[in-house]
């Protein structure tokens, strides 16, 4: 009988603990935050969930408590009503809220300081000014912040000139206080020539690429990579030994602890050819040079893990890299997601979308607004802008998970299976992450007995794929938008969802 008795309290214990292993909070639909609504998730900041919104003119900061419930709407009556672009970069008391307008000849980049109640401290920061001959609704800078947010950089780009770019580069401290201002020259020896994937390393050295494509501008058959250090005022380059094959969407990531520039591209080995495997180079910032360079190609098991049907040879077409994250041996992790788009009777493949995903996952780069069909990101290049076109369809399938030790090379492979579909919008397909150390969480709807439940599958580092139960006190009259969720702390996640015609937030506590 006591036995019996203690077998009872061990699974009521257990079922406690799974039922409060996972808590959903909603806010409350506000008459201001239409389908229109720009947003940004501030973070959470003495115990206050902070949410950047611009609606028409107004641009405010709505405070919420641990139930997501509203504190209070706090307006931001220092900003124009037009801008052109804002960023934010959040610490554990306060966040920066940098902000971009116009007026009259002159383009402004501006900072403000705002509290875990919304309120802004001090004065804004004009931060850098341009002189422009015409009116323009494009931003002028761009806002990096190092990954141990103690570095910042604000910097912009001249194109006018094909074969130099100018680009002048502020770098401040994390209280603002400018270190280091320089205005350097980058050669593009080639007509097709672009640059991309900037990113702030904790020294402060900003670190890009430069990219060429063919004569058709289909393929990126030259790679090289940029860096200009702190208190230096040029760019060195080194060039990467990209030969015989064809890169395409190709990331950077800095490895701050180990000193590494961690550069990755899925290729092809014949022009417009289907995907063969996945490019990787390390380079080495001590001692300034490559340290491992590898070209994998996919095996007939990896292709036919990663497609659902069809050809296995087809199977990496549609992949995108989305997520590299870095371990502390040196080796790194890549979660790339198989993403598409369609009109009728018509479907786009890679080429199409100008070395990218046909929709990208919100960057630092730009404000979300989902009543716009993308936020795409188009690199620095003399081509101008791509795409244009509009789609009906959006299609978001596997997550391919791809683990790579120090010397990149790959370790294990394992495949997340979704199957998403939308039309005219793709604020609903996708995933979220959160990190809480020993797994990494994929969070996506997932369409079950016709109704869209917001499901959690999580990696372990040795590439085991776990699935959790459903998550609790879900409602059906909340569609969530899990691709632009944020991660506010060690188990929280904030994710934007839309009630009706209105957006909403729901804070999802592990």
């Amino acid at each position: 009988m006591f036995k019996n008795i203690a077998i009872i309290i061990v699974l009521f214990a257990c079922s406690t603990l799974t039922a409060n292993a996972q808590k959903i909070f909603y806010s409350e639909p506000d008459h201001n935050d239409q389908k229109s609504l720009d947003f940004d998730v501030a973070g959470k900041i003495n115990n206050h969930y902070l949410i950047y919104k611009n609606y028409r003119a107004d641009n405010y900061i709505s405070v919420y408590d641990g139930e997501m419930k509203l504190v209070e709407n706090v307006t931001l009556d220092f900003m124009p009503d037009k801008l052109l672009g804002t960023d934010l970069i959040t610490y554990k008391d306060f966040f920066y809220l940098f902000y971009q307008y116009q007026k009259r000849g002159i383009a402004y980049v501006m900072a403000a300081k705002i509290d875990g109640d919304g309120k802004i401290i001090g004065d804004p920061l004009e931060l850098d000014t341009t002189i422009i001959n015409s009116f323009s609704n494009n931003r002028v800078y761009n806002i990096l912040g190092s990954e141990d947010k103690q570095r910042i950089a604000v910097f912009k780009i001249n194109s006018k000139n094909n074969d130099r770019y100018f680009l002048t580069t502020s770098l401040f401290d994390n209280n603002l206080k400018l270190t280091n201002k320089s205005r350097v020259t980058v050669d593009m020896p080639n007509r097709s020539d672009f640059l991309s994937e900037f990113t702030l390393g904790n020294d402060g050295s900003l670190v890009f690429l430069r990219a060429a494509g063919s004569a058709d501008n289909d393929n990126i058959n030259k790679l090289t990579l940029l860096s200009k250090q702190p208190d230096d005022d040029s760019v060195y380059s080194f060039d990467l030994n990209v030969k015989d094959i064809y890169l395409d969407d190709v990331k950077i990531k800095i490895d701050n602890i180990n000193k590494h520039y961690l550069i990755s591209s899925f290729y092809s080995k014949q022009k417009r050819g289907n995907i063969d495997g996945l490019y990787c180079a390390v380079w080495d910032k001590r001692n300034q040079k490559i340290m491992y360079e590898t070209s994998t190609t996919f095996s007939e098991e990896i292709r036919n893990n990663a497609k659902n049907e069809g050809n296995p040879k087809y199977a990496f077409n549609d992949f995108y890299i989305q997520n590299i994250l870095v371990r502390k041996d040196g080796g790194f992790v890549i979660a790339s997601e198989s993403v598409y788009s369609s009109t009728r009777g018509s479907n786009y493949s890679r080429w199409d979308y100008l070395y990218g995903s046909p929709f990208m996952r919100p960057s630092d780069y730009y404000l979300y607004s989902p009543s716009f069909y993308n936020s795409y990101y188009y690199p620095w290049s003399r081509w101008g802008n791509y795409g244009g076109f509009q789609v009906n369809r959006y299609f978001a399938d596997n997550i391919a998970i791809i683990a790579l030790d120090s010397t990149a090379n790959m370790q294990w492979t394992n495949i997340i299976n979704k199957s998403q579909y939308d039309d005219y919008t793709d604020n609903f397909i996708g995933y979220g992450t959160l990190n809480t150390g020993g797994k990494f969480h994929f969070i996506f709807n997932q369409l079950e007995k016709r109704t869209l439940l917001l499901t959690d599958q999580s990696i372990t580092p040795d590439g085991e794929v776990n699935r959790s139960p459903t998550l609790h006190n879900l409602s059906k009259e909340y569609q969530f938008m899990p691709r632009y969720a944020k991660q506010v702390s060690s188990y929280e996640l904030v994710v934007p969802c839309q009630y009706r015609n209105y957006i909403c937030f729901a804070k999802v506590e592990y």
